[in-house]
């Protein structure tokens, strides 16, 4: 199947964050988002590639999963900027959290300085025996 073509899009989507009133500035997400148009929603990504293989570490694996998302949204005609909600689901969040500085760096460097609602939740296993996390994304076109 030949692959789709990538439609244009304006170069922000024009989500809205919805932030209460004094509340403190939520750190590498938003408390909600307003949205307005064509939805795509990305089943559980894990972190290995192309070929089934995962990275060592979590912070690579959540880079993995994260691009695999970001390929699955351009097949949609999106981009990270249209991404407005992710769940992480993690084995251990002792292992997240002792990561975060350096899951942070991969966060930016494959989704920029989208910032969508986010949830996180430890669970008790994975499908995938390898699997250190799984993510899920929904994504609004304007």
């Amino acid at each position: 199947m030949p692959a789709r073509p990538i439609r244009k899009l304006p170069a922000r989507a024009k989500h809205e964050t919805l932030q209460p009133a004094g509340w403190p500035a939520p750190k590498g997400y938003a408390n909600g988002i307003k949205a307005r148009g064509e939805y795509i929603f990305v089943g559980g990504m894990v972190g290995w590639n192309e070929h089934e293989k995962f990275p060592a570490g979590f912070a690579a694996q959540a880079r993995q999963a994260l691009q695999n998302i970001v390929a699955v949204l351009a097949e949609g005609g999106a981009r990270p900027e249209h991404v407005v909600r992710l769940t992480w689901y993690v084995l251990d969040m002792n292992e997240y959290r002792a990561a975060r500085r350096e899951l942070g760096s991969a966060y930016r460097a494959v989704m920029g300085d989208t910032f969508p609602a986010m949830a996180l939740v430890q669970v008790g296993a994975l499908f995938e025996p390898e699997a250190r996390l799984e993510i899920e994304a929904t994504a609004v076109l304007p």
